[in-house]
């Protein structure tokens, strides 16, 4: 947390209130945060008088593209920004202030002190970490139907680790990964090579379908998350699966369960979301 929906959500955000503003310079009271240029002097030098374009999505991983710089931030667990003037009081966990030369401040706050900051040259930024190895977009064009079976189809690996992998689709993670799957009828636990042809396509327009209602509504506000304007998603009033153990399932009736698949908590529906006869019979065979 955040995912694909929640990133995509402060992208926009951050085009809408900082797009425009020129940087006059930068505070960093945290320096670990700074991974490109590792020091913060440095990164705070090279950002002075560049002004901010547009900030994009490519992953979980926010872009904010400058008149010659691109920084790339990642949010981690519950990192934010925020626009604020000057001369308001700085909250506790605000490690680095982008000062504009007309007196507001784009603000970064992390309680958890996870998140990452790189700075490259246009276009660098691809060829490098931490973007280099991404996989498909799951939002974009690329993302089809026979290139979602082509890249995981053959694997003997479980379908949820799969999808959760960002070297193979970017930007799912455990919300929308449940709730795709459930929308599919898949369960978690079924591995990639067994999934039949109706499965994958299922599969192919739940993730698009979950992830374009999630973009809709601004995300999942389960913790902490809020847009750089300080606003909460609504997209967790939708969700069927996750965060609803013992509830009952929308399209059946009985209760969600909730397990461990690949270390990660996971919920699902037993009734709609039957595990493969082989695969189960191994499961009860190996639990006697």
């Amino acid at each position: 947390m955040p995912e694909l929906p929640e990133v995509e959500t402060v992208s926009r955000t951050l085009t809408l209130i900082a797009a425009g503003k020129t940087i006059e310079s930068v505070v960093v009271t945290l320096p670990r945060i700074i991974q490109r240029p590792q020091e913060p002097e440095a990164f705070a030098a090279a950002l002075a008088g560049h002004t901010i374009q547009k900030a994009e999505r490519r992953g979980k991983f926010i872009r904010i593209v400058l008149d010659g710089l691109v920084l790339v931030s990642h949010l981690r667990m519950e990192g934010r920004y925020g626009l604020y003037d000057a001369g308001e009081p700085v909250a506790k966990h605000t490690h680095v202030r982008f000062r504009f030369t007309d007196g507001t401040e784009l603000r970064y706050q992390d309680v958890r002190q996870f998140g990452t900051m790189h700075l490259f040259e246009p276009g660098e930024e691809f060829a490098r970490p931490p973007l280099a190895k991404l996989g498909l977009e799951p939002l974009g064009e690329a993302f089809t139907l026979e290139a979602l079976r082509g890249l995981l189809g053959k694997r003997t690996t479980m379908i949820k680790p799969l999808l959760l992998n960002q070297a193979y689709i970017v930007g799912l993670g455990n919300i929308y990964v449940d709730e795709a799957l459930h929308s599919a009828g898949i369960h978690p636990e079924t591995t990639a090579d067994r999934l039949k042809p109706d499965q994958w396509r299922k599969l192919h327009a739940s993730i698009r379908s979950t992830l374009e209602r999630a973009v809709e509504a601004g995300g999942s506000s389960i913790k902490s998350y809020v847009n750089g304007q300080g606003d909460a998603g609504r997209f967790q009033h939708e969700l069927l699966v996750y965060g609803r153990k013992n509830e009952p399932c929308p399209g059946c009736g009985a209760p969600i369960v909730k397990t461990v698949v690949g270390g990660r908590g996971t919920h699902f529906c037993v009734s709609c979301q039957p595990l493969p006869s082989v695969r189960r019979k191994r499961a009860e065979a190996s639990s006697r």
